[in-house]
């Protein structure tokens, strides 16, 4: 699989001089850290003929590779493994694919109920990131959310999350992604944000309305970790004409329980 997808790149790369780009080294060194994770345990000259370089190449990746810890060498000698490094990068995310994971009855079971688009979200770095959405039948359209960077200030999710962070994180988070006007709705004064993060931590939920997009509402309550810490964001949105002001404070409370669920199966003691 791997010889195939990569010997027209790899057979050229070794033919160009003995000057290999940093990206093609970083493609091999992955190429080489999936057949390690798809066959267990590879010899030098195993790797060298599924990526196709010479094995004085392969020996150098592996080198590499065990250097950092991702790669280890088997009690035979001339075989490798994956290493333990792996667990270290993959603690990374499994968080936010347990948050996705305990998530989705629940995304699925609210949208069903109030009939509109539900999505969790997280922060990451200066953004609120969509890492799983669920349509309700009633919801218009077939947007897509899941991946998608959007400005903290002017998301209901971005809102509620920001609303928990300390003072000082949440300056560092706004310095670097701005209070863009994105319509004539949008809060653009930390003053008005401000005011507008200490309400929605009095009630328990965060609102936009049309401040994203016109024609688009949004509610969000917090997820909480088994520390009891924001780690995550369950919203609800709809078209503005349905999903009115006064409707989505009606549904808020659901959204909320659904939250806490959420949190209760993360962990969080409630």
């Amino acid at each position: 699989m791997y010889g195939c997808a990569m010997s027209n790149h790899t057979a050229h790369s070794e033919t160009t001089g003995p000057a290999v780009s940093g990206v093609q080294s970083v493609d091999r060194a992955v190429s080489v850290l999936e057949i390690l994770a798809q066959r267990g345990e590879a010899g030098v000259s195993e790797v060298a003929a599924e990526i196709d370089v010479h094995k004085s190449t392969a020996f150098r990746l592996l080198g590499a590779l065990e250097a950092r810890g991702l790669a280890e060498q088997t009690a035979e000698r001339g075989k490798y493994r994956l290493g333990f490094g792996i667990v270290r990068l993959a603690g990374a995310v499994t968080g936010r694919l347990d948050i996705t994971q305990q998530g989705r009855p629940v995304c699925e079971r609210l949208s069903e109920e109030i009939g509109e688009t539900v999505n969790i979200a997280v922060l990451q770095e200066q953004y609120a990131v969509n890492l799983h959405q669920v349509h309700g039948p009633g919801a218009v359209g077939t947007h897509n959310w899941v991946g998608q960077l959007t400005p903290p200030h002017a998301t209901s999710s971005g809102k509620i999350l920001l609303a928990h962070l300390t003072e000082e994180r949440r300056t560092e988070v706004l310095a670097v992604s701005g209070l863009r006007k994105l319509t004539s709705r949008t809060l653009t004064s930390r003053a008005k944000l401000e005011k507008n993060l200490a309400e929605a931590r009095e009630r328990g939920y965060a609102v936009t309305l049309e401040e994203l997009e016109l024609g688009l509402h949004a509610l969000a309550a917090p997820v909480r970790s088994r520390e009891g810490e924001v780690i995550a964001a369950l919203s609800a949105s709809g078209p503005a004409y349905r999903f009115t002001e006064e409707r989505l404070h009606q549904i808020a409370p659901a959204v909320v329980e659904g939250a806490e669920e959420i949190s209760r199966r993360m962990g969080c003691p409630g």
